[in-house]
Parts: C-alpha cells; sequence; structure tokens
C-alpha cells in the first residue's frame, strides 16, 4: 500500500478533517463501516466529493495506532508567519491565543480545542522548543487543529508588537500575577491572550510585552492549572463574557 504522506487517525479527527477541506482520501477498515461514527465519516466525505476506500484494517495498523477503524490521508495547513500577524483580516473583537514555550502535543491539541471552541481567530506558537503540529496533537484537539489558522514564530515577544500594532491588547496569563480575571475586566475590541509553559510559565520577554498580567484565582489545595485548562478558563471566564453573544 502507498503510505500517505500526513494522516489523521480516529472517527473525531477524520471528520473534521473532511469538514474542514484538507482531507483527500478516507481509508476505512472493512470490517467497521457500519458503526454509526464511521458512518458519519463516509457520509461526510461523500458530500464533500472526498474518495473512500475500504481496506484491510492491518494497513490502517501500519498507519496509525488506535486508529478507531477510520484513517484520513490530509493536506496539512500552511503555517503561518509572523509577517501574516500583520497582515491577516482579523475582525475587530479578535480573540488570538499565543502559546510561549508549550512543548508538549496533548497540551497544544487541548489548548487548540478550547480555543477553537471559543471562537479564536488564530493559534500563536514559537518555531523552536514548541510542540509541532502531529497527528498526535490533531487527535488530542478533536480535529480542531485542522479548523485553526495556526502562526509559527521565531521570537514571541515581537510577535506580540506586531499584534499590539494590529489593535490588539495583550493579556498574559500568570500565576503569579497580584490581578485576578475577576478584579479587572477584559477590555472590548482585539485581544490576545498568552499562556506559557506549565514549568516556566510566560517567558520575561513576553510579560514585558503584555499589557496587562492576570492570574486564575485557586481555591482548591492545587497551586495552579495546566496550560490548556488555564487557557480554556481566561477564556470562557474573562475574555468571552465581554463579547456579544
Amino acid at each position: 500500500m502507498r503510505r500517505p504522506p500526513n494522516v489523521v487517525a480516529g472517527r473525531r479527527a477524520a471528520f473534521e478533517a473532511v469538514r474542514s477541506g484538507v482531507a483527500e482520501e478516507v481509508l476505512v477498515a472493512r470490517t467497521s463501516r457500519a458503526t454509526p461514527g464511521l458512518r458519519e465519516v463516509v457520509e461526510a466525505a461523500g458530500r464533500a466529493g472526498v474518495p473512500f476506500r475500504e481496506v484491510d484494517r492491518s494497513e490502517l495498523d501500519e498507519l496509525a495506532e488506535d486508529h478507531q477503524g477510520v484513517v484520513a490521508a490530509v493536506r496539512v495547513p500552511r503555517s503561518l508567519t509572523e509577517h501574516d500577524l500583520a497582515t491577516w483580516p482579523f475582525a475587530d473583537d479578535a480573540i488570538v491565543v499565543v502559546l510561549d514555550g508549550v512543548t508538549d502535543p496533548q497540551n497544544l491539541g487541548a489548548a487548540a480545542r478550547s480555543a477553537e471552541a471559543a471562537g479564536v481567530a488564530m493559534l500563536v506558537g514559537r518555531v523552536h522548543r514548541a510542540a509541532p503540529v502531529t497527528q498526535a496533537a490533531i487527535r488530542a484537539s478533536a480535529g480542531a487543529l485542522l479548523h485553526l489558522p495556526h502562526a509559527q514564530v521565531p521570537n514571541i515577544a515581537r510577535a506580540l508588537d506586531r499584534l499590539k500594532d494590529a489593535g490588539f491588547f495583550v493579556a498574559g496569563l500568570d500565576d503569579s500575577a497580584p490581578v485576578a480575571v475577576f478584579d479587572e475586566p477584559c477590555p472590548p475590541g482585539r485581544v490576545a491572550l498568552v499562556v506559557g509553559s506549565e514549568d516556566r510559565g510566560v517567558s520575561r520577554l513576553a510579560r514585558e510585552s503584555c499589557d496587562v498580567l492576570v492570574s486564575l484565582p485557586m481555591r482548591g489545595q492545587v497551586s495552579s492549572l495546566n496550560a490548556s485548562a488555564s487557557l480554556a478558563a481566561a477564556l470562557y471566564a474573562w475574555v468571552l463574557p465581554t463579547r456579544a453573544s
């Protein structure tokens, strides 16, 4: 079997690959096509004009682990660059999420899933020392990474300055910030939310580029949340309430 160069595995990721327009072919295990979840993928492929083939399950095993009987060969969307931050047609109330040093593909995927669900316009991450958009990250995002524009930049602080030039208010999530999200309302208009790595948080230069640093109030015994959980909490408790429903 000719091995596709890029694949995503699992019912939800394959379905979102078809919906986002990046799927080039859907491969379905012969013994699994009758299940409701796989029928949904096959029917979506048919509506979108994406070819699909039934193959032996062993062939899917060679392409991906835990594929749930379906694999989609995809055209991975082009990563955007720092230049795109200055030219992108952002809406007046656009939200951008900046991941400063998130290196775990599972965290990248989970963050992308929360961001896409909240209507974020773009995800920005580092070129180096950052999780790449891999099959594992796409799977963890439930396919959200296939919908969400993703920019990779060499310098986070410089990227934040570009976003400021484009009219963004930049807020950094910081466990040590004296201002909690409930103490200072998120401003209207364009907002960029910066989330750091779990071990080091937001880098010093990125912190200095932020207009404000805010924390999440921790009322339990644990001292912090992981990056993707912090992002979801900040988006839904702080940023989205300032947007029109």
